[in-house]
Order: structure tokens, then C-alpha cells, then sequence
């Protein structure tokens, strides 16, 4: 037997122990006073009426049912108010939601509401207090210690439940104060209810009951609005930090963070819709982004796929809503879900998916926002795509693809100052040059000289890979920089690409020629190479020393060799 079925058969075997013997010795103890059934029917439906209409406050739903139960109390006793009690509290296991089996959490709140009953009513009637008297100052004052204790038996109760299941126990939290001040507002209500129906009739239920439930309505009116408000306040403040993100990750990331925490998700996916089929993009679970391989599905399977094929967003309050329909990767413990598509001109580019362990976790006017959000973030996705690309013209060199001088000259402050903070050992530049390259634009042409330029650049870059940066310098000079190469290394390194270049067949075309004939010639490079911090630890100096290293100790020296700065 698990944990949970013993917790819950303790519970029901203390229920069965406790609630209905105490019950039948209240009503054996203390008699109930002559009831009319209409005026209790009365005060019934208003209590009904009122414990369907809650109020959020603070996030959590509150009933504001103490008006009719302290009149109840005050007119018929404890066992009238003990089974209102456990009406109310019926009523709000059925509305609330949350992800406790009812099987626990009827037995634990009919006992807490029944102590809190006996508890509230034995310190009224032990302090002096008298049931059905209209005496003003007498009701006043014992009513109010019917209230005072039923607070603090509540919240003794629950403090002493978290430290038997050992949750962080808290005495009087924010909303115990919550609690406390509404006791005090609705205290001068009961106190009215009561009296008016005992001089006029039931005729004062209607007259004060209608007021206050229609009170009650217009406040909650207004804090669902309130609600709402907020959550548009946060995907205002999401969509103004997407904006200010410049790369497609960077908005992928950031947007993924944001909604999860505005929703208080414990699972966000993006998944990309391409080519008919659905790919995993990111996975977010508990508050980090994970990398599993999922294998893609077809567009038209699981939830995502129902979501692209209707073109319209959806919840799932619980588990049982969605079990059949899921297909692939979903964590075992998920019960809430909320997925919309993520649109782009009017056509479906992904989907996103929250989910939380809780049921009941997201309400209506949330699909909407998040509807709205994913659209903002596909135009912000799209906008980061063409500052990428601007950004990406301004760095790069029209011929050959590579970084341009801009680039490298950041890039070579950046790394300088590693070096300087000692974050990197070493940097190195390696300045290359083509031999005779203008006797090769004059034979050939300069298209076929830019078609050297070309194939050069891809050869570099492939030699390089993720080692280092190259640029073109101008010309025909190109520049490559590594963090953490020594000397030694990087000439090994320049040693080995220039045997390679030497060997390597160049295919041109032959612009000047009327026949244009494809011809394979060979090149040589003479290259210099310099190291921060042991030749220079400015940038520029740097940059300085390679060139004098390629001109005088290579160029000068015959060519097609490889030469190192040297004080």
C-alpha cells in the first residue's frame, strides 16, 4: 500500500471517529432552538449564492460566506452552523481545482471545518454567550469572539497539518491576514443580517441579501478584471524585452523564459512546424532548457497537430481530456495543457505548448494572451531574421563571404583584452598574402583573380573551423586570429597551409581569351606571424607585427614562406 492510500484511509478513519459522533453528542449537548424551514431555506440559498460567487484575492479563491454563517450561529447554535459549515465546504471541494484526489481532501476539510465550528461555537457559549439574544452590546462582543477564535483555530490547524506532512509550516501568512481583515468587514454585516430578520422576518434576507450577493458580483467583476489587466501588463513588458533581442536564438530563448514564468508552467515546448512535419525546437521543464532527441511526427498527430489542423489554440484542464489524443514526447506527471499555433502572415509556423502538474491551471483569458504573444513573437522572430541579415552584410566582405576589417578590428580588442585579464593566454595573428597576385588579374583577368580570392577563403575557412577567425584584410590579404595559440603552434599551423595552398589545384577561366578556356594554375603564400602577449599586447601593434613578419621575413626573403615577428 502506498504512502498516499494509507494517508487517505487514516484520514477517512479519523473522520468516521471524529464527525459524526461529534455531531450527535453537539446535537445531544445543545439542543437546536424551534427553526422555521423557511427562514432556514432562506439563509441556505443565500449562503448557497454566496459560496458561488468567490473572490480572488491574493491568488487565492475566498468565500465570503461569514455574514450568513455568524447569523446562523448567532440564531439556531452549533449544529445548524456545523452542518452549513460542511456544506460550504462540500460546495467548494466541487468548484475548486486542484490537483489533491477528493478522496483526501473531503475527509481533511470536514474535519478542520468541524473543529473550527466547535472550537468558535464552545468559546461563545463557555465565554457567556447566548444563542438568539438581541441584546446589541451582547452580540457585539461575543460574536466577535466567535469570529476571533474561528480565525485562529483555522490557522492553528493548518499550521499544525504542514508540520505533520512536512510542508514549510508558516503562522499567519499573508493570507491568514487576508482572513482576518475580511472577518472584521463582514463581521458589522452578519451582525445586521441577523438582527433585521429577527424584527422584521425573512423580508430582511431579500433585503440585505440582494445588495450584498450584487456587491459581491460587481467585485468580482472587477477583479477578474484587474486580472486580466495584469497578465496584459506582463505580455506588454514580454513583447518590449522580444523587441530589444537582436538574434533569432536570443528571441526564442527570452520568449520561452518569459511565458513560462508569467503562466507558472512547469513544461514549455516550441515546436516548429516545417515540411510536413512536427520538430521539437526547444524544450523548457522546470525552469531549464533541456536537449533530448525527439523524434519528429507528422503535422496532423498529437495535440500540436489538432492545434495546426483547426488553427485555433486550446486547454486542457486534465489528463483525461488529452490522454487519448497525445503522440510523442509528454512528461508522465502533466495534467493542465495550453497550446497555440505561432502564425506569420497568415500561415502556421509552429506551435506552443504549456503544461503544468496541477489541474484547472490556466483560465480562458490566458489562451488569449498567449495567442497574442505568439503572435508578437513571430514577428519579432522575423524581425531579428533581418537585423541578422543587415548585421551580417556590415561584417562580412561582398566577395569571399568572410569577416571584413570592421570585424576583425572588434574582435581583436575584445580577445586583447582576455589577454590582459588573463581569461586567455595567448593570441595570435596569422597575416597571409598571394605571391604575384597582380601578374595573375593581369594574365588571366580579375574575375578570374576574385575567383582565386573565393576559393581561397573557403579553403581557409574550412582549415580553421571553429579554432579561430578569418578575415579579409584587403586585397589579396587575408588574416587569421586564435585565442589561446601559442607561437610555436601557429606557425605549425601557417606551415602546414602553406605546403597545402602550394599543392593545390586552382581552377580559373581564362577571361581574357576569346574562347574562355578553364585552366588549372598554382599559388603560393608568404605569411607572417605574431602572439600577444610576448610581441605586443596592443591590437594594432599587433596586427602591425604580423604584416612586418609577412613582408620582411617572408616577402623579402624569396617568397612562399613562413616567417615569425621578432624583436
Amino acid at each position: 500500500m502506498t504512502r498516499i492510500s494509507k494517508n487517505r484511509w487514516a484520514l477517512w478513519i479519523v473522520w468516521l471517529l471524529l464527525v459524526p459522533p461529534g455531531l450527535y453528542l453537539v446535537h445531544q449537548i445543545f439542543p437546536t432552538p424551534q427553526i422555521d424551514p423557511w427562514h432556514l431555506a432562506a439563509y441556505v440559498l443565500f449562503f448557497v449564492l454566496t459560496c458561488l460567487m468567490p473572490m480572488n484575492i491574493n491568488g487565492a479563491s475566498t468565500y465570503l460566506v461569514q455574514w450568513v454563517t455568524i447569523a446562523v450561529f448567532l440564531k439556531y447554535g452549533i449544529f445548524v452552523e456545523i452542518l452549513i459549515s460542511q456544506l460550504m465546504m462540500l460546495i467548494v471541494m466541487v468548484r475548486s481545482r486542484t490537483d489533491e484526489p477528493m478522496t483526501m481532501r473531503i475527509p481533511f476539510n470536514s474535519i478542520m471545518f468541524f473543529l473550527i465550528s466547535c472550537f468558535s461555537g464552545l468559546a461563545y457559549l463557555g465565554a457567556g454567550g447566548q444563542i438568539g439574544s438581541l441584546d446589541l452590546l451582547h452580540i457585539l462582543f461575543y460574536g466577535l469572539i466567535f469570529q476571533l477564535v474561528s480565525v485562529f483555530s483555522n490557522q492553528i490547524i493548518y499550521y499544525s497539518y504542514d508540520r505533520l506532512t512536512g510542508s514549510q509550516a508558516k503562522f499567519f501568512s499573508i493570507d491568514a491576514l487576508w482572513d482576518f481583515a475580511l472577518t472584521l468587514i463582514l463581521f458589522p454585516y452578519a451582525i445586521a443580517l441577523y438582527i433585521s430578520e429577527a424584527y422584521i422576518g425573512v423580508s430582511a434576507l431579500l433585503l440585505l441579501g440582494i445588495p450584498f450577493l450584487i456587491m459581491t458580483a460587481v467585485m468580482k467583476l472587477y477583479n477578474n478584471t484587474q486580472l486580466i489587466n495584469n497578465d496584459l501588463q506582463k505580455a506588454g513588458e514580454i513583447g518590449h524585452q522580444l523587441a530589444a533581442r537582436l538574434t533569432a536564438d536570443e528571441v526564442l530563448d527570452q520568449f520561452v523564459i518569459q511565458v513560462s514564468e508569467m503562466f507558472n508552467v512547469d513544461y514549455a515546448y516550441v515546436i516548429d512546424y516545417r515540411g510536413g512535419s512536427l520538430l521539437m525546437l526547444r524544450m523548457f521543464e522546470h525552469q531549464e532548457f533541456k536537449h533530448r532527441e525527439i523524434p519528429p511526427l507528422r503535422y496532423y498527430k498529437g495535440i500540436a497537430g489538432r492545434v495546426i489542423v483547426n488553427n485555433s489554440p486550446i486547454i486542457y484542464n486534465k489528463k483525461s481530456e488529452w490522454q487519448d489524443i497525445v503522440t510523442g514526447y509528454i512528461p508522465n506527471d502533466t495534467e493542465s495543457i495550453m497550446c497555440t499555433p505561432i502564425a506569420r502572415n497568415s500561415k502556421i509556423e509552429g506551435v506552443l505548448m504549456l503544461a503544468s502538474k496541477k489541474k484547472y491551471a490556466f483560465k480562458s483569458h490566458q489562451l488569449k494572451i498567449l495567442d497574442f504573444l505568439s503572435t508578437y513573437f513571430a514577428v519579432s522572430l522575423e524581425k531579428a531574421g533581418y537585423v541578422q541579415k543587415a548585421i551580417a552584410k556590415s561584417e562580412r566582405c561582398g566577395l569571399t563571404k568572410l569577416y571584413n576589417y570592421r570585424y576583425l578590428d572588434e574582435a581583436l580588442e575584445k580577445s586583447m583584452e582576455k589577454v590582459k585579464s588573463g581569461a586567455i593566454g595567448n593570441l595570435s595573428l596569422v597575416m597571409v598574402d598571394i605571391d604575384h597576385f597582380k601578374a595573375i588579374n593581369d594574365e588571366y583577368g580579375h574575375q578570374s583573380g576574385n575567383d582565386i580570392l573565393m576559393s581561397l577563403a573557403r579553403i581557409l575557412e574550412a582549415e580553421v573551423g571553429q579554432e579561430g577567425i578569418v578575415a579579409r584584410y584587403g586585397g589579396e590579404e587575408f588574416v587569421i586570429m586564435f585565442e589561446n595559440y601559442s607561437k610555436d603552434l601557429t606557425l605549425l599551423f601557417a606551415e602546414n597551409l602553406r605546403k597545402k595552398i602550394e599543392r593545390h589545384d586552382f581552377q580559373i577561366q581564362r577571361d581574357l581569351d576569346m574562347e574562355r578556356s578553364i585552366e588549372t594554375i598554382h599559388i603560393t603564400l608568404s605569411i607572417g606571424v605574431s602572439t600577444a602577449p610576448d610581441d605586443s599586447d596592443e591590437p594594432n601593434a599587433l596586427l602591425r607585427n604580423a604584416d612586418r613578419a609577412l613582408y620582411i621575413g617572408a616577402k623579402q626573403a624569396g617568397r612562399n614562406k613562413v616567417a615569425a615577428y621578432s624583436k
